[in-house]
């Protein structure tokens, strides 16, 4: 059904929108260093919640715009790849968001953690442009059943998501140390994160192929 490059593909670009600075991490690792681990977990419940929510209205919204409006597929496509460019240049430009100096929060109990998780996601334009721009590429009409194959590549972006979220809030006290004592690594990590989103935004923004079958 779905080639495993377009897995791999899917997982990379996960991987690099989840090593990017942006509101879920912000809030994750703050969380995390503020409050502890277990109040960092209960928040990346919320959030994982978020991007559950995302799939479902995204595999809906995917198959309507390939049945009804192919051509919509190419702007999507497009507006993707211009995405991706801006989150490297993010990443690149000095004076990035220092994410590991988190700012101080007030503790709150499990229930408001796990809201404020979903909450920070679903806001989060960075995600919500991940679902409707980046994911349908990875769609091929050809290899069958676009629903299945969109929840799939949900899941799959999911997993990266949960599983480098989890491992950041369980390391992020020992992390912003570590960083706070070597700068150069957040250069390091930057450079890495930026110079991946745009070789991916370029090969995304040349594919022909995709765009025609769609």
């Amino acid at each position: 059904m779905i080639s495993p490059a377009a897995l791999a593909a899917i997982a990379l670009v996960a991987l690099g929108l989840v090593l990017t600075p942006g509101p879920n991490m912000i809030y994750l690792v703050s969380r995390s260093v503020t409050q502890g681990r277990r109040a960092g977990l209960v928040s990346l419940g919320g959030v994982a919640l978020g991007f559950v929510l995302y799939v479902v209205a995204a595999t809906a919204g995917i198959t309507t715009v390939f049945r009804l409006v192919p051509p919509v597929y190419t702007a999507l496509k497009l507006a993707g790849a211009g995405y991706l460019l801006w989150l490297a240049w993010q990443a690149l430009r000095p004076g990035g968001t220092a994410v590991f100096a988190p700012k101080e929060l007030p503790a709150d109990p499990p229930r408001r953690l796990f809201a404020m998780g979903l909450v920070t996601n679903l806001l989060n334009p960075k995600i919500a442009i991940l679902y409707v721009s980046l994911l349908p590429q990875f769609v091929d009409p050809s290899r069958g059943h676009v629903a299945a194959q969109s929840l799939l590549l949900g899941l799959t972006q999911i997993t990266v998501a949960i599983t480098v979220n989890g491992l950041i809030v369980l390391g992020a006290g020992s992390i912003a140390a570590f960083l706070a004592r070597r700068p150069a690594w957040q250069r390091v990590q930057r450079y890495l994160m930026g110079t991946v989103l745009a070789a991916l935004a370029v090969h995304i923004g040349l594919d022909r192929t995709r765009a025609a079958v769609a």
